[in-house]
């Protein structure tokens, strides 16, 4: 379980240059946008000056950080090149020889170590579902059968499969399993000891998707790359590396020839890295961000439920003009520039500098107090539970529609609700009870991994949100106690799996029939 050491260390926003009222603003931006934030920490000069959780998401849960995970794989990569086992110009179908179709076309011949970095593979979009569809059993050998309409190295298009194979690649030549790697080149070392991946039904890690940490961990792995891959008094990944998987090495599509579409997915990609209008970032569906900014010293990380743009355009217009990067600028309040002190007398200088000081401390005293408030509110970010008009309801039996979009269960499940102290016990099928809380969250891990929920009995209806609280999702159930009907619908669908129990289930293997 993770422990409470920190990885990082603390410092008020003052300090380091951080306006605390840029920090607000940026707090104010994303409460009032349309992205559920569930986690935020900003790392200024090495060191963590705002971090909340809004409960019931907290510090030590580790939380599903989708497509960053490629950027994690992409280290892994750095390491195998780095041992010397591995090549740019090292093809797929030299490593993975018996992934190959036999009827493999010229162009996924060609395909190399450095085309799959930057996602240059010759496919127009995300052959993941293809791939899938031809080889079940095998996603390396699908994403080789399907064709490539472009010439390897030429164009960038978003494909997930490319993640995959680079993992398999650095498995076969390494002889260790991703996350075995990871954990001891990377991850344990920088203290990172609670790293939890999602699978397949092979076992293996995706290596696209999958990957857990905590918060605070995806902000370390930020400063490990704004530092050129050092942490501490060691060099864990090759500065050289880090270099390669952060430069624009070809233009992002599919907004690149669009003006109205300016974003921070249309400056180009490096290795499994997106380049932002200000340094760069690892990004995850959804909202799931480590942003590195190193103009101005500046990691944040962020967990959430919405669309990463918002995110990023608060960063830009809120947090920036926050940042001062004068150097001791208090110091120099009120001071004399070279040539003017022979002209100021001295008793004039003497009062000047007594209130050149007065004036000093009354800043640091309103930037400690600006401080303190962020602090405060910080600490009390929460997402609402579900309203309780206060009917304690009564027991009632539903079968669930599962026809209805965005289901989260089989058609036909029943779902039972009974009253307990606190709340209720709401049973979604015979090995799914979840405990419901009654105007607050409640925690229960029916299936070994933790759901949170909330929920109250509204005009005859029982309505509750389950928040899976290691991902961006929640599902919304409502039981109609009259019509005997019930429904389970998600906010946002997984990508790995719409079935709900799959995400609840330890070990997690979202994807049991594929590999």
């Amino acid at each position: 379980m993770p422990t409470g050491r920190t990885l990082l260390p603390r410092s008020t926003p003052s300090a380091v240059g951080v306006s605390s009222h840029a920090l607000t603003a940026l707090l104010d931006r994303l409460e009032a946008s349309a992205v559920e934030c569930h986690s935020l920490m900003v790392v200024r000069h090495g060191h963590v000056v705002a971090e909340g959780w809004w409960a019931p998401y907290s510090a030590g849960r580790p939380h599903l950080l989708y497509s960053l995970t490629k950027t994690v794989t992409a280290v892994a990569v750095g390491l195998a090149v780095a041992n010397g086992v591995l090549a740019l110009d090292d093809r797929v179908v030299d490593v993975l020889p018996d992934h190959v179709p036999a009827d493999v076309s010229d162009r996924a011949r060609r395909l190399t170590v450095h085309h799959l970095l930057t996602m240059t593979t010759g496919h127009r979009e995300d052959s993941i579902d293809e791939a899938w569809q031809r080889e079940p059993g095998d996603l390396v050998r699908g994403f080789l059968a399907v064709p490539f309409p472009d010439p390897e190295g030429t164009r960038h298009a978003y494909d997930n499969p490319t993640t995959f194979v680079l993992a398999r690649m650095v498995e076969r030549v390494t002889g260790r399993g991703l996350p075995e790697l990871l954990d001891e080149r990377l991850l344990v070392p920088m203290g990172i000891e609670h790293a939890e991946w999602d699978r397949v039904g092979s076992g293996a890690a995706y290596g696209f998707h999958g990957l857990h940490l905590t918060t605070e961990a995806v902000a370390a792995f930020g400063e490990l790359l704004l530092r050129g891959g050092r942490w501490g008094d060691r060099q864990l990944v090759p500065r050289g590396w880090v270099e390669l998987m952060t430069r624009h090495h070809v233009d992002a599509e599919p907004y690149k020839d669009d003006a109205s579409h300016d974003t921070d997915f249309s400056r180009g990609y490096g290795y499994q890295t997106w380049m932002s209008q200000h340094g760069y970032h690892a990004h995850g569906a959804y909202g799931q961000q480590c942003v590195v900014v190193p103009s101005h010293d500046l990691v944040v990380a962020v967990t959430a439920e919405g669309e990463a743009q918002e995110v990023f355009d608060a960063l830009w217009e809120c947090l920036l003009p926050g940042l001062d990067d004068a150097a001791g600028a208090g110091d120099r309040v009120g001071g004399a520039r070279d040539g003017e002190a022979g002209r100021v007398r001295d008793d004039d200088a003497t009062g000047a500098r007594d209130d050149a000081a007065a004036g000093a401390r009354d800043d640091a005293s309103a930037r400690a107090r600006d401080d303190e408030v962020l602090a405060e509110r910080l600490r009390g970010l929460s997402l609402a539970p579900v309203p309780d008009p206060g009917d304690a309801g009564r027991s009632t039996e539903a079968r669930l529609d599962g026809s209805v979009a965005d289901s989260a269960l089989p058609d036909g499940t029943v779902v039972v609700v009974d009253p307990v102290p606190g709340g209720w016990r709401l049973e979604l099928g015979p090995s799914l009870p979840v405990e419901v809380g009654r105007g607050a969250w409640r925690e229960s891990s029916p299936l070994g991994r933790p759901v949170v929920a909330s929920g109250a009995w509204q005009d005859g209806t029982f309505v509750a949100e389950l928040r899976i609280v290691t991902t961006p999702h929640r599902v919304r159930v409502v039981v109609d106690s009259a019509a005997g009907t019930a429904t389970a619908t998600w906010s946002t669908v997984p990508l790995a799996s719409p079935h709900l129990e799959r995400h609840l289930r330890s070990p997690l293997v979202t994807r049991p029939d594929h590999a």
